[in-house]
């Protein structure tokens, strides 16, 4: 190229606006002031959202290391620097979950605000519904609020339906990614939806709390990053954005509301809450004067507002908005059908209802009558009849339901439709155009209608005189003449209105409505079958949320005849459903149809549906027993199960849930000895549920003979020892945290830890979870190394006392799956000492005194008739006493202290004196001193009170001592009574003020 050309083709290239190229993530790394100039700017490329996704993305990378294998990312500056720099772009958009929601995956947003929690300090392993928010620190406050938040809000948003993309060609290669993220949000909206009650929990504690609220943001974090915190900066009242009590109320009323009002379809008083949220939203955006931190949809708030009065009969008079919804609610719920259809012919006046709302009151009827209610015939028509003339009055399309109505008309029909007709048009009321269009609507009227004498009614009516001129009556009624020649009076007329297909494309739209809604097998293959004929399409796919087991999916959809396939497949996703609400008569209906149709012409799909009937029969008998039932399984059931567990068939699908819940069932029905003897090695190696139930079965069934027990509990401790390590070849998380719904997942063992929780929760025999709870206290014990503090279980001695491999194991995932053991076994059996010491353990553990103190005493009520009778030393061991001792000492509870050490072996006279000399006592002092009944501490009692001069006290101590009964002349028997009788009246003291 010669110099010549290089310079024109410079000249035209500095010409054109170049575009700035887009800043890369690590340049903010490199420049600590590069953020926020970034985020000032008007479009920002890339956008906050993408920001948050790349610095995420790369803090969360797992490196590889010199030998090629995949490590967990790094602890180090450079990925703590990104997680901050993620923080303090959310921190830049206030935290609106609204924006975040929409631009982050649920994946990537759980992220986000676990980091924040992180961050936050907010105390890890501890459950946020037992943390006092009015304790913590205002960023922690907010950050545990934010997250419950997002948490309610993101269980409403899952719960509407989404369309399903098709991937394209070039997507193909995607579809591994995509399936790994849906993967990840299922199990996160798993986690979610189990915690949704002490989520809302949270909330409706944030709603008691009256002082102003605080967030991070930018210049917090700044302070967090460079450990500013010592000096209490970024935990002051002042530190961070500050947000009034009644902006974050209004928001939290909002977001409460949602979830209660999705909670509704199964729980109806969960409305009645959705109301009162909604009520109080209401209010405080009124009473606000700014909304600056307020993001909520008005429109989609007043929707709530109107549905949640319809569906709970709440009707305000004051109520600006209770005339047009409301009082045709009322009316309906008072089945004064009648008024209904009067304020429809009045609304065609004041038009003060919108279309919507009245064809949605048409289709509840209509329903109704497809269900049976045949009375409500002629009120359907009726209804249908005013909405025609309102869209006529309107100039819209007549609905093809009208037509189709037409086209079985009576002389009745005919005066009602002229009589709405005369009505509609009040005097005065209704414009020209309006007018116009009822005289169209008039001309339509007699062209549809065929019989002679009702074209006499319609035409010689005064409407219709004065509607259409003398000239335009004329040319109809000419036509009309004319085509009286050709018509076919005889045709046969359809049965009912509303089943009449005039048009092929609405009436599809009724019958996949009708298809989703019903539950009659019969029905459903009917209404399949007027379906394939008149479109040839794939039906199984009309609700998303109908879903078949992965398992089956490819068996189910290789039937070649597409009407047997949909069949299939929407009686076993419609039995399927009918088993998650429990509606266990339905789901039998559907599974049995399903099983005489596929028995016709495929073994392998008979044997699925035997399979999954055994699931449902497992699953009924189990709800029932969890309901209280004493009821042992049907003999035929047990057998059933025993063939599963046994079968051998080549190339069946099987799922992996019915062989957990079919080995929970052993084991809640104490079958060990057939897990232990009689179920293949196959599906023992294939089915890693039935591993676990032979395992816990043979422990179980060896317990009292240690040497066996030991053997068969060391294989069942290197199973779980592996479901709660962290594999090196799959990505940690990206703090390392397992918090409320963090679980780092592992491929070493046989399942992942959430998994195993669920399977753990499906069993019910005490001694199972005995077992588990005693595994999983050993292996706490061991992996958190601190002798002083452990926590104690029965059968501790038979599981190895060392882990060979210590780092591999996740500490706080073991740390939370001893808490959710535990605290799912109290829920069974909320007597079971051995339990409720367990969880006094942990409470003390991890310093909640008030709470561990609660479940010692409740330990040792229950195995004492509320303390009527002695606790026996094995409950209230030396240990079990120090623990209460040290629990009363941390409250300030002193007097108690001192009372309790009488109850040790050997009275500790040293802690019960230092306990005395405490003057800032927070219990009831010398009111305890009727429960001392070692005369050494009355002793030093009153020469504590006599050097303080204490006068009153010391004369309640010389009164405690000069009891005949603490004589230490008396024979020991009678001593022995004295301090029974004294341990009893203290411990149900100290019941009444804890419990």
């Amino acid at each position: 190229m010669s110099v010549e050309t290089a310079d024109r083709v410079a000249a035209v290239t500095s010409s054109r606006p170049s575009t700035p190229l887009q800043t890369s993530w690590f340049e903010f790394l490199l420049d600590g002031s590069l953020l926020e100039n970034h985020l000032q700017k008007s479009y920002p490329d890339p956008t906050p959202v993408q920001l948050i996704i790349q610095f995420l993305e790369q803090a969360s990378k797992p490196s590889v290391n010199e030998q090629n294998q995949v490590q967990p990312p790094a602890d180090n500056r450079r990925n703590r620097t990104l997680k901050l720099l993620a923080l303090k772009v959310a921190a830049h958009m206030k935290w609106d979950l609204d924006s975040l929601e929409k631009g982050l995956t649920i994946p990537v947003l759980n992220m986000l605000l676990n980091e924040l929690l992180c961050v936050s300090k907010v105390p890890p392993g501890v459950k946020h519904v037992d943390l006092d928010l009015s304790t913590l620190p205002p960023t922690t406050a907010m950050a545990v609020i934010i997250y419950n938040r997002w948490a309610i809000r993101t269980i409403v948003l899952s719960s509407f339906p989404e369309k399903q993309t098709k991937p394209g060609p070039h997507q193909m290669n995607m579809l591994s990614i995509v399936q790994q993220e849906k993967e990840m949000t299922d199990n996160i909206l798993t986690v979610l939806k189990e915690q949704a009650t002490d989520s809302i929990s949270v909330l409706e504690g944030a709603l008691q709390l009256k002082k102003d609220f605080y967030v991070h943001t930018l210049r917090t974090l700044d302070l967090l990053a460079a450990d500013a915190a010592a000096n209490g900066e970024t935990e002051s009242s002042t530190a961070g954005l500050r947000i009034s009590a009644d902006e974050l109320h209004c928001q939290v009323h909002y977001d409460l509301g949602g979830i209660f009002f999705q909670q509704g379809c199964t729980d109806q008083t969960a409305y009645e809450n959705a109301r009162d949220h909604f009520r109080q939203t209401k209010e405080l955006l009124t009473k606000l004067d700014s909304t600056v931190h307020v993001h909520l949809d008005e429109k989609r708030l007043a929707g709530y507002w109107n549905a949640c009065k319809a569906l709970t009969e709440d009707c305000d008079p004051s109520d600006s908005q209770n005339t047009p919804y409301n009082q045709i609610n009322s009316l309906i719920r008072a089945r004064n059908y009648q008024a209904v259809i009067e304020a429809f012919i009045k609304d065609n006046v004041s038009r003060s209802l919108p279309n919507n709302f009245r064809r949605s009151v048409l289709r509840e009827f209509l329903y109704k009558v497809q269900q049976g209610e045949s009375t409500l015939d002629e009120v359907c028509y009726k209804l249908c009849v005013c909405n025609a003339v309102r869209d006529a009055l309107e100039g819209e399309v007549l609905s093809v339901r009208f037509q189709q109505l037409l086209l079985k008309p009576s002389k009745k029909m005919v005066d009602f439709i002229l009589e709405v007709c005369t009505l509609s048009l009040e005097k005065g009321r209704q414009s020209e155009t309006s007018r116009r269009n009822m005289g169209t609507f008039m001309k339509t009227l007699c062209e549809t209608l065929e019989e002679l004498s009702l074209l006499f009614v319609v035409s010689s009516h005064k409407l219709f005189m004065e509607l259409l001129k003398e000239e335009e009556r004329k040319v109809l009624v000419e036509q009309l003449r004319k085509r009286s020649t050709t018509i076919n009076l005889s045709a046969k007329p359809l049965p009912s209105f509303y089943d009449i297909p005039a048009s092929a494309s609405v009436n599809i739209g009724q019958l996949e409505q009708q298809l989703i809604l019903l539950l009659e097998p019969r029905r459903i293959r009917q209404i399949l079958v007027e379906l394939h004929g008149m479109a040839e399409r794939p039906f199984w796919k009309v609700n998303s949320k109908w879903e078949v087991p992965p398992d089956y999916i490819n068996v189910i959809l290789g039937i070649k005849d597409n009407l047997t396939k949909d069949l299939v497949y929407i009686l076993m996703a419609k039995g399927l459903h009918c088993i998650s609400i429990k509606d266990f008569a339905h789901a039998r209906q559907l599974f049995s149809a399903c099983l005489e149709l596929v028995t016709e012409f495929s073994p392998k799909l008979r044997q699925v549906m035997l399979n999954e009937m055994l699931l449902l029969e497992v699953r009924a008998h189990e709800t029932m027993a969890a309901e209280g039932s004493k009821e042992r399984p049907p003999s035929d059931l047990v057998s059933r199960v025993r063939g599963y567990l046994e079968m051998r068939i080549h190339d069946l699908p099987l799922r992996q849930v019915v062989g957990k819940e079919c080995v929970a069932f052993m084991l809640n029905w104490r079958e060990n000895d057939y897990l232990t003897l009689q179920v293949p090695p196959s599906l023992v190696m294939n089915n890693p549920y039935i591993k676990l139930g032979q395992l816990l079965a043979s422990t179980c069934k060896e317990l009292p003979g240690p040497k066996e027990c030991r053997r068969t509990a060391k294989e069942l401790w290197d199973v779980v020892v592996q479901i709660c390590s962290v594999s090196i070849q799959h990505k940690r998380n990206h703090d390392g945290r397992v918090g409320l719904i963090k679980q780092r997942e592992s491929s070493m063992g046989i399942l992942h830890r959430s998994k195993f929780i669920t399977f753990i929760k499906k069993i019910r025999e005490p001694l199972v979870l005995t077992t588990l709870i005693s595994l999983f206290v050993r292996l706490h014990s061991i992996v958190r190394d601190d002798i002083v503090n452990e926590v104690t279980a029965e059968h501790l001695t038979i599981w190895p006392s060392t882990l060979p491999n210590i780092q591999a194991v996740d500490v706080e995932a073991v740390a939370v799956t001893v808490k959710e053991l535990v605290s799912y076994a109290l829920t069974l059996n909320p007597n079971n000492q051995s339990w409720l010491i367990t969880q006094a353990d942990i409470y003390f553990v991890t310093n909640q005194y008030s709470a561990a103190l609660n479940l010692y005493l409740q330990a040792g009520a229950v195995c004492s008739d509320f303390f009527t009778k002695a606790v026996p030393p094995d409950v209230y061991s030396d240990q079990v006493l120090k623990r209460m001792i040290k629990c009363c000492s941390m409250m300030n509870c002193h007097t108690q202290v001192a009372v309790l050490c009488q109850f040790l072996r050997e009275v500790d006279y040293m802690t019960a004196f230092k306990a005395l000399q405490e003057q800032n006592s927070h219990d009831a002092m010398d009111s305890f001193y009727d429960y001392i009944w070692d005369v050494t501490i009355l002793e030093y009692l009153t020469h504590i009170h006599h050097k303080r001069g204490e006068t009153e006290k010391r004369q309640i101590a010389i009164k405690a001592i000069g009891q005949t009964e603490l004589n230490t002349s008396n024979p020991e028997e009678v001593l022995q009574l004295a301090a029974q009788k004294r341990k009893k009246r203290f411990l149900q003291a100290m019941a009444k003020l804890y419990f």
